[in-house]
Formats: C-alpha cells, structure tokens, sequence
C-alpha cells in the first residue's frame, strides 16, 4: 500500500485494497466478492456488481458506515455444521452473513440500529443463458431488509447490465453506472473463478444466524 493512504479508521480491513482516487481526490477501498468495508473517515467504497449485491449502509448521526459485496442469498447453522454442498464459501459471501458483519461492525463501532439507512445495488441477470441467482439476491436481500426493519433509503436492482458503484458513507452519496459498453461475460467469468476458488474453504463466523 502506499505510503500516503492512511490506515483504515475502523480496525480489521486492513487486506482490504486501497488506494488514491485521483479522479475523486479521495481515498478508495474497491470490495471484491465476498468483502466488505466500514470506515468512520471520509472514504469512497467501490466495486463492481454482476449478479452479486451491496448494501450501502450508514448511520448518519455517528457518520460510519460501509459496503458488503456478497455472491449468493444465504445460509444456515445447519447447512454450516452438516458440510452441505450448497456451502462452498467464506461466511460473507452469503448474504446473511455479510449483511450482519456489516451491521454489527457498524454498531460495535459507534453506530446505532435505530438511525441506519441502506441502499441497494446489483442483482443483474448479466448472461442470459445463466442461472438466475441475481433474482434470488434480490428476493433475499428485500426480506432481509423487511424482516430486520431496516430503513431503505434506495435500490437500483435487476435489469441485465453490470454496475460500478462508488458509496461515500460519511454523506450518503452513491455514485452507480450501468456499464453497457463491455462484454457482460467478463463479469460472469470473475464470478465463476470466485465461486471455483472458494468451494473448498470451510465457513468461519463468529455470527449467531437468525
């Protein structure tokens, strides 16, 4: 890292990927699939969105706030404990689980549940030949939001285009562009090596499931 990015305001990210944002003149953390960042300091959080989903949340009061980047809906204790083949990641690639690394961190960090607003992004069916898991995301991802009794701000989900998002959680602001411009089967290349090198790796978590 360079010697001009300073360390991160909240402890834990620091295998997160910083940089300088010249464009922005701003300090940038860019989450890969099944990352997420939280930050008290005036940062942008990018990343770039298939079929997977982030959640923009912040508490406006305390200013902290981060992103989660997860690739598919959820799992359970059971599913955890059993070896199920339907679990082939890190915790927070599912959705429950970064959705709650997410939350708690913002809250053991200063942040109160009763003043967190979310907004949502992703969820593209980028290829059209492939399974649906951007749909089951969303449907994910709206119940969550729904049964925690979140307050959510906004969403731009669905559709068949990837999106770059760029979240500045000190003022809220969300910078999100469809990218149409480029060969959508390099975002669902990467997602297929993510899911492939991860099959192997048992899931660790700390996180009480619901």
């Amino acid at each position: 890292m360079s010697e001009n990015i300073p360390v991160p305001s909240v402890e834990g990210f620091e295998l997160i990927k910083r940089y300088w944002d010249k464009q922005n003149e701003i300090v940038a953390a860019k989450l890969l699939p099944g990352e997420y960042y939280v930050t008290k300091g005036n940062e942008l959080i990018t990343t770039v969105l298939g079929s997977c989903i982030s959640a923009c949340i912040r508490d406006p009061i305390s200013g902290i706030g981060g992103m989660n980047h997860f690739m598919l809906p959820e799992t359970t204790k059971t599913r955890l404990h059993t070896g199920d083949e339907a679990v082939v990641g890190n915790a927070t690639r599912y959705g429950n689980y970064a959705m709650e690394h997410l939350i708690n961190t913002i809250l053991s960090n200063g942040g109160k549940r009763k003043n967190l607003e979310v907004k949502l992004f992703g969820g593209g069916k980028i290829i059209p030949t492939m399974s649906d898991v951007g749909a089951r995301n969303i449907q994910f991802v709206l119940d969550y939001i729904d049964a925690e009794a979140l307050r959510l701000l906004s969403q731009d989900l669905g559709d068949i285009y990837p999106r770059k998002v760029n979240y500045y959680p000190l003022t809220g602001k969300v910078k999100m562009k469809k990218i149409q411009d480029i060969h959508n089967e390099t975002f669902a290349i990467r997602e297929k090596r993510y899911r492939n090198s991860i099959k192997d790796i048992p899931v660790e978590s700390e996180i009480e499931l619901f």
